[in-house]
């Protein structure tokens, strides 16, 4: 996702259907998308606005189309590392991972969330894990296919997702919830709210402070009614979360991201520790090998943007006459004055400070690769 015409256009290609907060976004005046094959508020009272009240108080997101998924069984650890490159058996109870799952040539097929339960949530089971929207069901049958019978893969598919995000995320969920005002970033567990079972995570996709809270779909409107009752809170719509994590540098499955691109090419390699680059045993490994090696032929970097004009998805790279790259999130960015844009560019000139043009509309704009994030995270790591 990178902007609207982006969110129109999958509109039209995928069959709608209703989050449990559906009604409760139209109610509130939203204006309403479809994305990722749901109807899904795109912004409120506008995306500036919203983006704005973001990073200076706290905004809550419906995100319950992605997938949300757990696991057990014999052996799920070992299952589990050679589905994604990560270090599972080294993950201790309330502690969770940015992983991806990989194709059998290492291209990206999906990047996610992998949670340890250790609490005995979820029926027992002992990892947790959140994959993206529109390729949740490519990831259950891509996992199907490769998880031995011993391992049980349950889809909760009952359970909706909420992301509240900003500087004041936190004193917001704590007048509700005092106990999560002791989790820091990455970390998770069980709480109770009027009764009702959570799992919360201090974590999210804008860079700011923040929370994803997993709720029971037939509980979530109280839970939402609640939290947009307090001052610091309002809901916040997709167009704000896509110019938020832009700014954040952070990419985008199917936008970004793709089977096309590898792991060290999307400067992800932070997700691979030492022990699974050297032993392997994960789909996809001897891509890494050779990368990390050999380096990749291309690689994701920010850009700057001189003027006012922002770049879109596919508008194409150049150094001199010669093509070397494509745009593959862009727009103008609330915090930082400017337009500003995620492309992939070949790995000559992916260098930090380097000047290239970015075609527009038929004429050639000024570019520089720029230090990503555009704006500082702002990540609670320290009690």
């Amino acid at each position: 996702m990178s902007g609207n015409d982006d969110i129109a256009t999958i509109a039209e290609e995928l069959p709608l259907e209703a989050l449990p907060l559906d009604a409760w976004h139209r109610a509130r005046g939203a204006r309403m998308v479809g994305f990722a094959g749901y109807h899904m508020p795109i912004q409120y009272e506008g995306i500036m606005a919203e983006h704005a009240w973001t990073r200076e108080h706290a905004g809550l997101f419906d995100v319950s189309h992605m997938g949300q998924l757990s696991f057990s069984g014999e052996n799920v650890d070992d299952a589990l590392e050679y589905l994604l490159p990560s270090d599972i058996k080294g993950l201790k109870p309330f502690r969770q991972r940015y992983s991806m799952l990989l194709d059998q040539e290492g291209g990206i097929l999906d990047d996610l969330m992998v949670s340890r339960l250790g609490d005995g949530a979820f029926d027992g089971a002992a990892i947790y894990m959140v994959v993206n929207g529109a390729t949740k069901y490519d990831d259950i049958g891509w996992m199907i296919e490769h998880l031995p019978d011993a391992v049980v893969m349950n889809h909760m598919a009952d359970q909706a997702l909420l992301a509240l995000q900003g500087p004041e995320a936190g004193e917001a969920l704590a007048t509700l919830i005092p106990q999560t005002a002791d989790l820091l970033f990455m970390q998770s567990g069980p709480f109770t709210w009027r009764g009702i079972p959570l799992w919360i995570s201090r974590s999210g996709y804008t860079g700011e402070d923040g929370f994803e809270i997993s709720v029971p779909a037939d509980d979530v409107i109280l839970l939402a009614d609640a939290l947009c009752a307090l001052p610091q809170v309002k809901p916040i719509g997709l167009g704000a979360r896509d110019s938020l994590r832009l700014e954040a540098g952070l990419p985008l499955y199917g936008h970004d991201l793709s089977p096309a691109v590898s792991t060290i090419g999307a400067d992800l390699g932070f997700a691979i520790p030492k022990r699974r680059r050297e032993e392997g045993g994960f789909i996809g490994h001897a891509r890494v090998t050779k990368e990390l090696a050999d380096g990749p032929g291309s690689r994701r970097v920010g850009l700057t943007i001189e003027g006012r004009l922002p770049a879109r998805e596919g508008a194409q790279i150049y150094a001199g006459d010669v093509l070397v790259g494509e745009v593959t999130s862009g727009g103008f960015a609330p915090s930082v004055g400017a337009p500003i844009a995620m492309g992939w560019v070949s790995l000559p000139h992916a260098v930090i400070g380097e000047a290239l043009e970015i075609e527009v509309r038929g004429k050639r704009i000024a570019a520089v690769v720029a230090p990503m994030p555009f704006v500082p995270h702002h990540y609670r790591r320290k009690a």
